[in-house]
């Protein structure tokens, strides 16, 4: 059995793609998007066609309803070739601001309900600043289920468990990513590989919290540098995962055993914690790593809604 068929036992594997020609082959449950992905679909020959065929069933329309109707548009490709959920995300430019994130996700639940979606299958991701966990909040109570996005640490989890998301999305990669960064030539990565990755600890963290407070939100492993962070996560709730990295653990037989343990997390000595607004942005301002790197990926996001409004842009133009 291969590694991608053996994490399947213990874990829901999610593919991390705009690109829906390529899932079939992996057997994903479900699926997720983000700017940088659409835009980079986008730009595929194969997905031009698409792009100039939303563009022109749109004209006339503003700018930020053609792009939410071509995210659509994606995700309702997608849901035909996965069973379960595909994740659409809100606008990056709108991360502090409630009304508006509640508003778009609306308006992105509209358009997939009138293209015979139903909302079980849709998660809206939103970036967990603390205006975001608060439009979560308010659409899960209308029945919008969200994805919280761009999590970095066991606060901003805890606040997305009180507002009662459906699923958060802890980030492994760019966690590593600052932790090596800030290391610079005395980081040593076999002494920071598997259990020992910070970002795997953050998620195995986060995991084991819910799991002993019996938190009902699910939490989806993302952002992976290698097969390594995968290996150590098996047992999360669910992993979503590059064509890439999924192409790897397809190809490979290795062992790959189940590393999170329910039993465990129940067991472990955790104090239940609670955060309002000031006490969430004093966690966050404290450490520096959450803080980095939910701020810069609000700007990565953001940059690359940008490029797919310029991509739409010239498409418009006679």
């Amino acid at each position: 059995m291969n590694q991608l068929d053996q994490l399947k036992q213990y874990t829901t594997v999610v593919a991390d793609t705009g690109n829906f020609r390529q899932l079939a082959q992996f057997a994903p449950r479900d699926a997720t998007t983000n700017p940088s992905l659409i835009v980079k679909a986008v730009q595929d020959p194969a997905y031009a066609p698409l792009l100039a065929e939303v563009v022109a069933a749109h004209r006339g329309k503003p700018l930020d309803a053609v792009v939410d109707a071509l995210l659509v548009r994606f995700g309702v490709e997608i849901l035909k070739v996965v069973p379960g959920r595909v994740s659409t995300e809100v606008d990056a430019r709108l991360s502090f601001d409630t009304a508006a994130t509640i508003a778009r996700a609306q308006r992105l639940m509209r358009l997939y309900e009138r293209a015979g979606v139903a909302r079980e299958r849709v998660l809206i991701k939103i970036a967990a600043t603390w205006e975001g966990i608060q439009a979560a909040r308010a659409l899960e109570h209308e029945g919008i289920h969200c994805n919280l996005t761009l999590l970095f640490s066991l606060p901003q989890a805890v606040a997305c468990a009180d507002a009662g998301v459906t699923l958060i999305s802890p980030f492994v990669g760019r966690i590593y990513d600052w932790h090596k960064k800030a290391a610079g030539a005395a980081w040593d990565e076999a002494a920071h590989a598997g259990a020992n990755d910070p970002g795997v600890q953050s998620v195995t963290q986060i995991w084991t919290y819910y799991k002993h407070f019996d938190i009902a939100t699910e939490v989806m492993g993302a952002s992976f540098r290698n097969v390594g962070q995968i290996a150590a996560l098996a047992g999360c709730d669910l992993l979503t995962i590059s064509p890439e990295l999924l192409a790897q653990l397809q190809a490979s037989d290795a062992p790959l055993p189940r590393r999170l343990d329910v039993d465990a997390a129940r067991r472990a000595p955790l104090h239940a914690l609670t955060f309002n607004e000031p006490a969430l942005r004093w966690a966050l301002n404290a450490d520096a790593m959450a803080c980095e790197k939910l701020a810069e990926g609000i700007r990565l996001f953001a940059a690359d809604a940008e490029k797919l409004d310029a991509m739409i842009e010239a498409q418009r133009r006679p």
